[in-house]
């Protein structure tokens, strides 16, 4: 059994920024209420005009708990909607939500606990479990170090200090110190950014299994792509606003596109098919051996994570031409 939280724990305010989650966000809302914190906790939603009867759902929660908010996120990206809620909040730490994602009961005691032992930010593991035939597909791509590089937030079983890490929770002064979450024309990679700033401010930011949570993957191929897409596209942002990219991790998807594209053309010019071919061959050895280890369909699975790379690294290469201004 958990140890009881001692009193006067400190005061938590989660936050979260969603749009047209009707399906999601009634389990959403039951978790974080539901939490066994037993320090002050509230919940504050900025909905970005929801038109799928989120915002009724969310009223209804409001009127009937009234530690919850809702406010209004007329820009809806994801990036002005937690500034707006932050600012709302009074909770002393902050600890991010998403509306994908169904949290565990000791989800925040076990962030805030996290957060006072390490004296840093703090975060889970993104553990993915599809709700659909492809999303469970997707989950089990997810799940490889080959789809979503070394990343110790998607495979750590033990705590330690990492460069991000899934949602997060840290204190209401270092989110003001950092000026909150910046926004990328792409409306992602906030929450890499946020913390590639802090570690830059010398702080450190830790990942710790303790901290459960489920993420839900897209469920359909072209959503998924567009999610890719998008966050390639962010790190490719980042990288021009910050002169640096948070880890060498992306840098893979966007060689493989690269490295497609140039042997394409070498084809074209020479008539030399062969580095393409070899390429492309060893690249889809790669998903068949991700495919291969899940328990999931092969060919969804196969599937899931070409798009996955595909994806991210046309997005990125986009997001390297289209220079962004400063966020």
């Amino acid at each position: 059994m958990p140890m009881p939280d001692p009193p006067d724990r400190p005061s938590v305010s989660v936050i979260l920024a969603v749009w047209n989650e009707v399906e999601s966000i009634d389990g959403v809302l039951a978790d974080l209420l539901g939490q066994d914190y037993t320090g002050p906790l509230e919940v504050v939603v900025a909905d970005g005009g929801s038109d799928d009867g989120t915002r009724e759902k969310l009223d209804a929660w409001a009127g009937r708990d009234e530690r919850l908010t809702v406010l209004d996120n007329p820009a809806r990206r994801q990036a002005h909607g937690l500034n707006l809620a932050a600012e709302k909040a009074t909770g002393e730490i902050l600890v991010r939500a998403d509306g994908h994602t169904a949290f565990a009961p000791d989800y925040v005691r076990a962030s805030v606990t996290a957060l006072e032992e390490t004296g840093g930010a703090v975060g889970g593991r993104m553990f993915p479990v599809g709700r659909t035939s492809f999303g469970r597909a997707v989950a089990a791509a997810m799940k490889s170090p080959l789809t979503m590089g070394p990343g110790r937030f998607h495979h750590s079983m033990i705590r330690e200090e990492v460069d991000t890490v899934y949602l997060g929770a840290m204190q209401r002064e270092w989110f003001e110190t950092l000026g909150g979450f910046r926004a990328f024309p792409s409306g992602t990679s906030e929450d890499a950014d946020l913390y590639f700033r802090w570690r830059r401010h010398g702080g450190k930011v830790y990942v710790d299994p303790s901290i459960s949570s489920e993420y839900t993957p897209r469920d359909t191929p072209g959503s998924l792509w567009r999610q890719y897409f998008r966050y390639g596209r962010g790190k490719a942002e980042m990288l021009w606003v910050n002169g640096a990219f948070p880890s060498w991790r992306p840098l893979a998807p966007l060689a493989l596109v690269i490295g497609l594209s140039l042997f394409v053309v070498v084809g074209l010019v020479t008539g030399s098919w062969v580095p393409v071919l070899t390429l492309a061959g060893l690249w889809f050895l790669l998903l068949v051996w991700v495919a291969m280890r899940g328990d999931e369909p092969a060919a969804r699975v196969l599937l899931a994570a070409g798009i996955m790379h595909l994806a991210y690294g046309l997005g990125e290469l986009w997001g390297l031409v289209r220079r962004p201004s400063s966020p």
